[in-house]
């Protein structure tokens, strides 16, 4: 079952996020495997690739904190993940200003990095992102009435 997003010409695009927990220490420990991850998610589910994933290790202040983080710009905006393996821990995101099937991606996500359990949420950004001419003057019409609400109160206290 794909995720449909209603309205969607009224938001600027879908943010899934999953948190992982109980996760094979060896892949979030693999900077080979985070990068390859990265590489083919976007062709995946439809996206993209401006560049290739960027993709380090990270030594934090506290030994524990360690892990391998990764990005990969996509046309559409990107795809991340922060690791935490001696945590057994992902932190996944993926932005959009194109619709994807977000379940899809989850069951890819949570299956490479082998969690336990997760937690996956689901945003509509950009909410009043002005799409289409219409939604533009509407848009604007919104900004005038703020500012034209903060001119009398302002006004009031004078």
């Amino acid at each position: 079952m794909c995720t449909v997003w209603r309205n969607r010409s009224k938001m600027y695009g879908p943010h899934l996020t999953i948190d992982m927990y109980g996760c094979d220490k060896s892949k979030l420990s693999s900077v080979q495997i985070v990068s390859k991850f990265l590489d083919g998610l976007p062709a995946k589910i439809g996206m993209t690739k401006i560049i290739p994933p960027y993709v380090f290790e990270y030594h934090g202040i506290k030994p524990e904190d360690w892990g391998v983080s990764g990005i990969v710009l996509i046309a559409e905006s990107h795809i991340a993940i922060h690791t935490y393996p001696e945590k057994n821990y992902a932190s996944f995101d993926a932005f959009s200003c194109k619709e994807f099937d977000a379940e899809l991606v989850e069951k890819f996500v949570v299956k490479m990095f082998g969690a336990k359990t997760y937690e996956k949420n689901m945003s509509e950004r950009g909410k009043h992102f002005p799409k289409q001419a219409e939604r533009n003057h509407e848009v604007m019409l919104m900004q005038r009435n703020v500012s034209e609400r903060k001119s009398m109160q302002i006004s009031k206290q004078i």
